[in-house]
C-alpha cells in the first residue's frame, strides 16, 4: 500500500513505476483533491507537480504545497512531486530530492544542461505523466518557449501563458503596457510620440498579445542623435538601457550631451544587437514591489508588498514586508494601496495569470511611484508576504493553474476578513473598497552571501 511505499529507499528505478493515488474500489469519498477543487470552481484537478528547478526554490514549494495538502484536505500525500536531480544534487544528497516522491535524473554541469532546458523539462514531464509543471525562479521560469511546449502536450504551467510572458520579458514592451493601463512611469523615451496626442504611446495589442511593431520601435533610440533628441524632451540625468541587459550589463548613467554620446557607444557594444531605451535618472528612490496573483478568471489580488531597496551590484540583499509606515516601512499606507490598485489594473489588463511581482521605484520625499517592471514568476522573497499575508503563495499557484477562482481560495478569504467556515460571503475583488484586513506584522529576509557565496 502507500504507506509501505514511502520507505522504499530512494532510486531510480522509482522513477519508471507511479501508482495512482486513488484506490478505484474506495467509493467516491476517498478523492479529498477532486472534491476539493468541484467545492471552490476549479475546472482541472493536478496531482502530480514537476518540480523544474533545485536548491532553496525545489524545497520550498514541495514543502509549502505538502502543508497546503495537509492542512486544507487533511493528507499530505494527496499531491506528488517529481524532481529533477543532477549528478551533483545526488552527490550533495539535495534536500529536494529526498523530499520529492520520485527523481529523474538529469545531466550535470551548467542550468542549460537541466534546469534551463525547455525540451529536456517537457520530455520529462511527458515521460512521468506529471499534471502540471513548477518553475520557480531563475533557470527556465522566464523563458516564454516553456508554457508554449507544455500547452501542446496538454500539461499546466503554473504560471503566464506565453504571449503574456514574452511580451513582460520586454523591458521596453512592458513600459508600453504599463503606461497603457495608467500605471505612472518615469519620463522616458516612450512617454511621447502617440499618433494623434503626441502623448504616452499605447499599446494596441495584436492578437498574438504582442505589441505592434510600430509602437516598440516609437519608444526606441537608434542612433546617438535620436537618443541626444529624447534627453532633451526627458531632461537629465538620463539612464541609458539595453532591453536585453541586465545584472548590471547594458546600462549607463549620463549628467549631459557630452556623456550620452560616450555612453551610447559603450551601451551598443556591450549588449550588441538589444533594442535600447532612455529614461530619466530617478534619484534617492526607493525599491517598492507589489505581490500580485491573477486567476484564470480575469480576477486578481494584491497581496501587499515588500521593501527591496538594499541592493549590492543591482542584487538585492535585504528584503522587507510590509514596505508600508508605521510598521517599520516608508510609504504612506494610502499611497501604497494606490500603487497596489495600479498593479491589480495591469494583470487585468494583460491577462495575466499566476504569481507576479510589479516593481516600482517610490520617492518618499514627494510621495510619487514610478513603474519598474512586471516579473512573470515567484520570486526569492516571496516568503516575506507569506509571512505577513498568511498565503501560502506556491499553493496559490497549484489552485490558480486548477482553475480555482481567487476569491473561492480559503486562505485568501481569510486574509479579508472572512470566516473559513463562511462558504457565502461574495469577495469582491474588484471592488476597490475591498480591503484586507491590517498587517500587524514585520517581516526581514537576508541574503547576505546569497549573490556572492
Amino acid at each position: 500500500g502507500p504507506a509501505a511505499r514511502r520507505e522504499v529507499p530512494m532510486t531510480a528505478l522509482r522513477a519508471v513505476v507511479s501508482e495512482p493515488v486513488v484506490d478505484a474500489d474506495a467509493g467516491p469519498a476517498a478523492d479529498p483533491l477532486a472534491d476539493y477543487v468541484a467545492a471552490k470552481g476549479g475546472n482541472r484537478v493536478i496531482r502530480r507537480v514537476l518540480i523544474a528547478n533545485n536548491g532553496m526554490a525545489a524545497t520550498k514549494s514541495i514543502m509549502s504545497m505538502r502543508r497546503w495538502a495537509y492542512l486544507e484536505l487533511g493528507d499530505e500525500r494527496a499531491l506528488s512531486f517529481v524532481a529533477m536531480a543532477t549528478p551533483e544534487d545526488l552527490n550533495a544528497n539535495a534536500e529536494f530530492v529526498r523530499l520529492a516522491d520520485e527523481y529523474v535524473e538529469v545531466p550535470g554541469g551548467s542550468n542549460v544542461n537541466n534546469y534551463a532546458n525547455v525540451k529536456l523539462i517537457v520530455d520529462v514531464a511527458g515521460r512521468m505523466g506529471v499534471d502540471a509543471v513548477w518553475p520557480g525562479w531563475g533557470h527556465a521560469s522566464e523563458n516564454p518557449k516553456l508554457p508554449r511546449a507544455l500547452k501542446e502536450k496538454g500539461i499546466a504551467f503554473m504560471g503566464p501563458p506565453a504571449p503574456v510572458m514574452s511580451v513582460l520579458g520586454d523591458k521596453i514592451a512592458a513600459n508600453i503596457l504599463a503606461q497603457t493601463a495608467k500605471v505612472p512611469s518615469i519620463p522616458w523615451s516612450g512617454s511621447y510620440g502617440n499618433p494623434g496626442d503626441d502623448g504616452p504611446l499605447q499599446a494596441n495589442l495584436q492578437d498574438d498579445g504582442t505589441i505592434p511593431k510600430a509602437t516598440f520601435d516609437a519608444a526606441c533610440v537608434t542612433t546617438a542623435d535620436e537618443a541626444l533628441a529624447a534627453a532633451e524632451r526627458v531632461g537629465y540625468p538620463v539612464m541609458l538601457k539595453a532591453s536585453e541587459g541586465g545584472g548590471g550589463k547594458g546600462i549607463r548613467m549620463s549628467q549631459n550631451a557630452e556623456e550620452l554620446k560616450v555612453n551610447f557607444v559603450q551601451v551598443t557594444n556591450e549588449v550588441p544587437g538589444s533594442p535600447m531605451f532612455l529614461m530619466q535618472l530617478c534619484s534617492n528612490a526607493r525599491h517598492l514591489e507589489v505581490q500580485i496573483v491573477g486567476d484564470k478568471h480575469g480576477q486578481a489580488v494584491a497581496l501587499n508588498g515588500r521593501d527591496c531597496s538594499t541592493q549590492r551590484r543591482f542584487q538585492k540583499i535585504f528584503e522587507e514586508a510590509p514596505p508600508t509606515k508605521p510598521s517599520g516601512g516608508i510609504a504612506r499606507p494610502e499611497v501604497f494601496a494606490d500603487m497596489e490598485l495600479k498593479a491589480k489594473q495591469l494583470v487585468q489588463n494583460i491577462g495575466y495569470v499566476g504569481a507576479g511581482t510589479v516593481e516600482y521605484l517610490y520617492n518618499a520625499k514627494n510621495d510619487e511611484y514610478f513603474f519598474l517592471e512586471l516579473n512573470p514568476r515567484l520570486q526569492v522573497e516571496h516568503p516575506c508576504t507569506e509571512g505577513v499575508t498568511g498565503v501560502n503563495l506556491p499553493a496559490t499557484q497549484l489552485q490558480v493553474a486548477m482553475g480555482i477562482p481567487l476569491p473561492s481560495m480559503p486562505e485568501v478569504r481569510r486574509l479579508y476578513g472572512i470566516d473559513e467556515h463562511d462558504d457565502t460571503t461574495v469577495l469582491d475583488l474588484d471592488d476597490p473598497a475591498t480591503k484586507y484586513r491590517e498587517i500587524k506584522k514585520h517581516v526581514l529576509a537576508a541574503r547576505i552571501t546569497a549573490e556572492n557565496p
